[in-house]
């Protein structure tokens, strides 16, 4: 079943999958121009899932937020409900105040496996059945409804993201805020800026009192989480595009070859080249 609901006036979005066959997304090529954000519960059994070229574990029952740049594909596509959704749909930047998820829920660089207690199951079978009698009732109201769902659906997600991942209440405030801005800000700058001191200063912080609320969190350091996103992005384009490795070199804001050449090898023992021919192997 596959429904999918537009907005005439703002060019929004908002599909509903369950049980289809063929699910994937590639964002370097037929998904290009959809920029859908996507929230997939896997229903049944453990499968695997295939993001950005790298597999992973998708454990039953759990549920994992994917960015509208992100390519994968299930083992089983047939066993998971997927909501998707762009941004003139929904903005959850403009919103942040109400789901307070982004830089968190969805971020390049941290893929999040929410498992579902048998309470959380019955939560989103019930929103699930509520998005496909609105998804079919066509009235003046719908727009305004289904938006209304998928606020729930993402506030429901994030609350079961925080208690598994952020399982203390006293990291769920305001300083952690800064690290889900500082991941925002990540995604919109590192093809061009690639220190902290740049990250520090939009957020009106020093270097040293960002690394220190990242040690606080666990989480990893400012400069590592700058670097991974660079490496996710040039495995992409080595991945999914022809490009040379000089251009990738000129796109990820590096000046010299050599130098981005140097750097990936350093973050993934493979140059440039070596990394495409080995995946072209696999």
């Amino acid at each position: 079943m596959k429904l999918h609901l537009t907005d005439s006036n703002s060019g929004g979005h908002l599909l509903l999958l369950n049980a289809e066959q063929y699910f994937d997304r590639l964002f370097y090529s037929k998904d290009r121009d959809n920029k859908y954000f996507t929230i997939v519960w896997n229903r049944a059994e453990q499968q695997t899932v295939t993001i950005d070229g790298e597999e992973m574990v998708f454990p039953a029952q759990s549920v994992l937020p994917l960015m509208f740049n992100q390519s994968f594909f299930f083992d089983r596509s047939a066993d998971v409900v997927a909501w998707q959704f762009n941004r003139e749909f929904y903005c959850m930047v403009d919103h942040d105040a109400e789901v307070s998820c982004v830089g968190f829920l969805f971020a390049i660089g941290q893929n999040l496996f929410i498992n579902l207690n048998e309470a959380a199951q019955e939560k989103m079978l019930l929103l699930l059945h509520m998005f496909i009698s609105e998804m079919n009732t066509s009235d003046h109201v719908q727009n305004d409804m289904l938006i209304m769902l998928l606020k729930r659906l993402i506030i429901t997600v994030t609350q079961l993201a925080k208690s598994a991942y952020l399982p203390d209440p006293k990291m769920q405030n305001d300083r952690f805020n800064i690290i889900r801005k500082f991941n925002l800000l990540v995604e919109g700058n590192f093809h061009n800026e690639h220190s902290v001191n740049f990250y520090a200063q939009q957020l009106n912080r020093s270097p040293k009192t960002l690394s220190n609320l990242f040690a606080l969190f666990q989480q990893k350091t400012p400069i590592q989480i700058i670097q991974e996103r660079i490496i996710i992005e040039a495995k992409r384009l080595l991945y999914y595009t022809d490009k040379s490795s000089k251009e990738i070199t000129y796109e990820l804001g590096f000046e010299d070859p050599a130098y981005f050449s140097n750097f990936f090898k350093k973050h993934t023992s493979y140059s440039p080249i070596g990394y495409r021919n080995k995946k072209q192997i696999a």
